[in-house]
C-alpha cells in the first residue's frame, strides 16, 4: 500500500468520526434509531452548493442557470483564494456556520414529525424523510445541480496539488477532534445523563418532570448541526456537489456499523471503530480484484465490500453487541464519595 494512501486514510477517519460521533449522542446515548443520518450530511453539501454557491453568484452577478453560473461564480473564488489564502479560510468557516445554522433548523425540523413515535416506527419514519430529501436534491436541479452536479470553492486553492489532501486531512482531524472535545463536555452534563435516562426507560424520565419530545428533538438537532459539518468537509474537499454521493448506505448504514464496532455510548469507543472500518475499507478498494481473483469470486468485486461489512454487522451484533470498547457507567462525585465509605 502505498504512502500516498495515508492522507486520504486520515481524511475518511476525520469525516466518519465527526458523522459517527454525532450519531453516538443520538443512538449511543439517547436511544434515537436515526436510520436518516444522511439527511445531516446533505444538509451539508446543501450548505455550500444551495447557499454558498448562490452568495458568490450574486456577488459577482453572474447570471443564466444555477449549475452554469456557480460553475464560473466559484472559478472566480478559487481565483481569489490563489492570491489571498486567508479567503479560503473565511470561506471554509462561512460555510460550517450556514451548515451548523441550517442543521440545528433542520435537524428539529426533521424529527418533529415523529419525536413522539417509538423506535422501530421512529428509525423507519426519519429514513423515509432523509430518503426523501435525497431523491428531491437528486432529482431537482435547482437545490445543488442534482445527478448534474456541480462545483463548490476550493478553499486551498493556493496549495500544490501534491500537498493538498495533507493540509485538508489536517483540517478535517482538527475539526473532529473539535468534535470530540465538544461531545466529552456536552455528554458528560446532566443533558448527557438525561438521555441516557432516555434510552433505558422514557417513563422514568417522565415522571421526574422532563419533556420526552424537547429532549428528542435537541438532541437530534445538535446531531444534525455536526453531521453537516461532516457534509461541508467532503464537499469542499471533492469540490464537486453530486447529490447521488450521498446515499443511505455511505452515510447512515456504515456509521452504525463503526458505532456498533468500537461500542456505542463512549466517544473512544466510535474512534476505534471509525479507524477499523477505513482500513478495511481503503484496503478491499485497493485489493478488490486481487481478491476477486484468488477467491474466484464470480461477481464484479464492488460489491465484495458491502458484503463483508453486512456480515460484519450481523456478527457485531450477535457475538459483540456492546462493541469493542463497551460503554462504562457513570460515577458521579457523590457516588464515587459513598462507594468509597462502604470500602
Amino acid at each position: 500500500m502505498s504512502i500516498d494512501i495515508i492522507p486520504l486514510l486520515l481524511f475518511w477517519i476525520g469525516i466518519y468520526y465527526i458523522v459517527t460521533v454525532s450519531l453516538n449522542m443520538e443512538f449511543g446515548y439517547a436511544g434515537i434509531p436515526n436510520f436518516g443520518k444522511a439527511f445531516s450530511v446533505i444538509i451539508g453539501a446543501i450548505a455550500v452548493g444551495g447557499i454558498l454557491n448562490r452568495l458568490l453568484i450574486y456577488y459577482y452577478g453572474i447570471k443564466g442557470d444555477f449549475i452554469t453560473a456557480s460553475t464560473y461564480a466559484t472559478a472566480n473564488i478559487n481565483d481569489l483564494i490563489a492570491k489571498e489564502p486567508l479567503v479560503g479560510l473565511f470561506i471554509l468557516l462561512l460555510a460550517i456556520l450556514i451548515a451548523v445554522i441550517i442543521g440545528l433548523i433542520a435537524g428539529a425540523l426533521f424529527i418533529l414529525p415523529s419525536a413522539k413515535l417509538k423506535e422501530d416506527y421512529l428509525g423507519i419514519t426519519l429514513l423515509a424523510i432523509s430518503e426523501s430529501l435525497f431523491l428531491l436534491c437528486t432529482y431537482n436541479l435547482k437545490i445543488i445541480g442534482g445527478y448534474y452536479g456541480t462545483s463548490a470553492p476550493d478553499i486551498l486553492a493556493f496549495m500544490p496539488g501534491n500537498y493538498r489532501t495533507w493540509i485538508f486531512a489536517g483540517i478535517v482531524l482538527f475539526i473532529a477532534f473539535l468534535c470530540y472535545l465538544f461531545f466529552e463536555k456536552l455528554l458528560n452534563t446532566p443533558f448527557g445523563r438525561s438521555l441516557r435516562a432516555m434510552r433505558e426507560n422514557e417513563d422514568v424520565l417522565k415522571a421526574y418532570g422532563r419533556n420526552i419530545m424537547f429532549l428528542r428533538m435537541k438532541t437530534v438537532a445538535i446531531g444534525s448541526a455536526v453531521g453537516a459539518i461532516a457534509g461541508v468537509l467532503y464537499t469542499l474537499y471533492t469540490v464537486n456537489i453530486v447529490a447521488n454521493a450521498f446515499t443511505r448506505a455511505e452515510w447512515a448504514f456504515f456509521p452504525f456499523l463503526m458505532l456498533l464496532l468500537g461500542g456505542k455510548g463512549n466517544n473512544r469507543g466510535v474512534f476505534l471503530g471509525v479507524v477499523l472500518y477505513v482500513l478495511i475499507k481503503v484496503f478491499l478498494d485497493v485489493y478488490k480484484y486481487n481478491l476477486k481473483f484468488i477467491l474466484h469470486i464470480p461477481f464484479e468485486p464492488v460489491w465484495l465490500a458491502y458484503m463483508i461489512f453486512g456480515t460484519l454487522m450481523i456478527l457485531i451484533l450477535y457475538f459483540k453487541p456492546r462493541g469493542i470498547i463497551p460503554e462504562r457507567p457513570i460515577f458521579t462525585i457523590p457516588i464515587k464519595k459513598k462507594f468509597k465509605k462502604n470500602l
